[in-house]
């Protein structure tokens, strides 16, 4: 399909266009043409007020859920979310059944999403069958093509393990990833231990769950110099103490899930099992400092950290209703609606790009002529309210609904592919 988007303000700062508003023809997957006007004979225009165009977001964290638990997502649903939600590229968590940590699940991943309007990578376990005991085959699932090696919500509790990993993985270039939760001093905590899990009665998740593991993690990464990321941090003193880190020359790097900066604890006071999430949403003095530590660009990135769940693990008391949100369709908006009068909108979009290109080493490209379209269109000033109808994940278990958000997504196009929204 040859499309021909109109009056873009283009966002790459890679770009000789950047900040320019201009037409862009997109010709057989390339970008063929960028000008002030363009009047070309095409099956497609673009054109909005307010239209922007940058290059293609990648999603450094999502679960598709299959193989094993396709009842609350599989690889066609979340395509469906993912490029909805303007992503071209996104990296799956490795929770599956079985467990993505030897060559045949790649293989399967590879095969079950060929044809997909995105591009889909995954993590490998860092250890076997996520169990936390011993490595998994780092060479074979690198080869193989991981991106990383993560257990997900599986922190690495065993720092052995951890020094081991990343020795191996230094040795193959790969990146290994961790979630830092210290389950010992948050046994059966549900939210932010704060003055509201006091006020409701219910058990804490401390902010030094994390930041001792973070601690732990970087002095490990000290001893091994290998490379470190941090997914989904919370707390403003773990996003400190990396950033520390990176000053002293460490490979080392953090992302935030979008949402952890726009919702806070406050939002469970109806214990609504939608805002049930690890980590846990913290308190709004905590979001306020993530937020000024991401215009110090002290943050890599953002991701969506899509976690679906079934409506029976949701629909329970808060105590024993399973954690994780949906995020893929709002995660630019959630981002967008937080940041938008703190940083450029530029700033926003490199936490979508460029930030988790450098983290994974996916390739971005540029918007230039005779380059290939891997592009997100989007329109950051449009305000639309979230709702249950316009969900395109198999889980329903987003926390936005009813909920006003600044951000649309326009649509993506990914070489010869490409989706559009409404």
């Amino acid at each position: 399909m040859n499309i021909l988007i109109k009056s873009a303000k283009i966002v790459d700062p890679n770009s000789k266009y950047h900040l320019k508003t201009m037409d862009v023809l997109v010709e057989n997957g390339l970008v063929k043409k960028i000008a002030k006007s363009i009047s070309e004979k095409v099956e497609k225009v673009i054109e909005e007020k307010g239209l922007h165009l940058s290059l293609g977001w990648i999603d450094l964290l999502a679960n598709f859920q299959e193989p094993g638990y396709e009842q609350m997502e599989d690889f066609q649903s979340g395509i469906k979310a993912a490029s909805a939600g303007g992503f071209t590229k996104v990296i799956l968590s490795p929770a599956t059944n079985p467990v993505r940590d030897s060559k045949s699940e790649f293989d399967y991943l590879k095969s079950a999403s060929k044809n997909a309007v995105i591009d889909i990578y995954g993590y490998a376990s860092l250890s076997a069958n996520l169990e936390g005991k011993e490595l998994s085959e780092i060479n074979e699932t690198k080869i193989a093509g991981a991106i990383g090696i993560f257990d997900d919500r599986k922190s690495v509790e065993n720092p052995n393990l951890l020094k081991n990993a990343l020795l191996y993985a230094k040795g193959v270039d790969q990146l290994v990833v961790n979630f830092p939760f210290t389950k010992s001093l948050s046994v059966h905590g549900v939210m932010n231990e704060g003055i509201n899990s006091t006020a409701l009665g219910l058990k804490g998740i401390p902010a030094m769950a994390e930041n001792i593991m973070v601690e732990r993690d970087l002095a490990i990464n000290d001893y091994a110099n290998g490379r470190l990321h941090f997914s989904t941090l919370s707390t403003a003193e773990s996003v400190k103490m990396v950033s520390a880190a990176k000053s002293k020359g460490k490979n080392v790097s953090c992302d935030l899930a979008s949402y952890q900066i726009l919702l806070d604890d406050s939002e469970l006071m109806e214990f609504d099992s939608r805002y049930k999430t690890l980590p846990p949403l913290r308190e709004k003095a905590n979001n306020k400092e993530l937020i000024k530590l991401i215009k110090q660009k002290k943050v890599d990135a953002l991701c969506s950290h899509h976690s679906p769940q079934d409506i029976e693990a949701k629909k329970r008391e808060l105590d024993y209703a399973s954690f994780g949100v949906i995020n893929l369709q709002t995660a630019f908006a959630a981002a967008n609606t937080a940041l938008r009068n703190e940083i450029p909108v530029e700033d926003i979009v490199y936490l979508f790009t460029h930030g988790p290109s450098k983290v994974s080493g996916l390739e971005l490209g540029t918007i230039e002529e005779g380059e290939k379209a891997n592009l997100s269109l989007f329109n950051p000033d449009k305000e639309f309210t979230f709702n249950k109808e316009m969900v395109l994940s198999k889980s329903k278990n987003s926390p936005f609904f009813k909920r006003k958000l600044k951000g649309t997504v326009v649509g993506i196009i990914n070489g010869k592919k490409s989706h559009f929204n409404g």
